[in-house]
């Protein structure tokens, strides 16, 4: 079997060699800063059925979860991106978001982060006060690798790609962060609280492991 392409990256904080397969395809090899680049080949070499996998699992999600053109998913439908000559933010009308027409990326992100922060923080509050808890504060974050978190004084953060998720996952992963005010760990007592306020989670977590690569702009 033949080895796939791939790019290197160091990390001082890396304390083993990383094999990562990003939604393109693009396959990425975390090496300790000190360790010599042989590892890397070696790795990917190693890895070469398992990567042949994740790059079919990746495709056929990406496959499933193809959108029209012309549109960005916002929990479980579509925005409609409608360019506008001068314009440098985006704003949604309707079903229809309004964005600059060069360049629009940076402008779409600053709106998922704004909506974001709209949308956790009822949903957080309501949560929060069926538990009978509190939160110390949230924060919006763009994380490659977390969803969510829960800092042990209380602090939330969430994921702004989790809008482009349907809704139910969202609402999932906020009640998961929030039975973590009461467990902090992944105990058999954090599953046993998570199943008793979201019976379906099973269902939500393996749409999240199946298509969370999918979850980007």
């Amino acid at each position: 079997m033949s080895t796939a392409a791939y790019r290197i990256r160091r990390s001082t904080r890396a304390r083993a060699v990383r094999v990562t397969v990003d939604p393109d395809g693009t396959v990425t090899v975390t090496l300790p800063s000190r360790a010599p680049e042989r590892m890397a080949a070696e790795a990917v070499q190693e890895l070469a059925p398992w990567i042949a996998r994740r790059r079919k699992a990746l495709a056929r999600a990406a496959e499933d979860r193809a959108r029209p053109d012309g549109t960005v998913p916002y929990l479980g439908g579509h925005l409609t991106l409608a360019p506008q000559p001068g314009r440098t933010r985006a704003h949604r009308r309707g079903a229809v978001l309004l964005v600059p027409a060069d360049d629009p990326g940076p402008a779409i992100e600053r709106f998922y982060r704004r909506a974001a922060r709209a949308e956790v923080a009822p949903r957080l509050d309501a949560a929060t006060a069926r538990a009978g808890t509190r939160y110390a504060g949230l924060t919006i974050r763009g994380q490659r690798t977390r969803w969510a978190s829960c800092s042990s004084e209380g602090g939330m953060s969430f994921n702004w790609r989790l809008l482009l998720a349907p809704a139910e996952i969202l609402d999932y992963v906020v009640e998961h962060e929030v039975c973590h005010l009461e467990v902090m760990d992944h105990s058999p007592r954090f599953w046993a609280l998570l199943e008793s306020r979201v019976p379906d989670w099973r269902r939500h977590a393996a749409w999240l492991r199946r298509y969370g690569s999918t979850l980007v702009l």
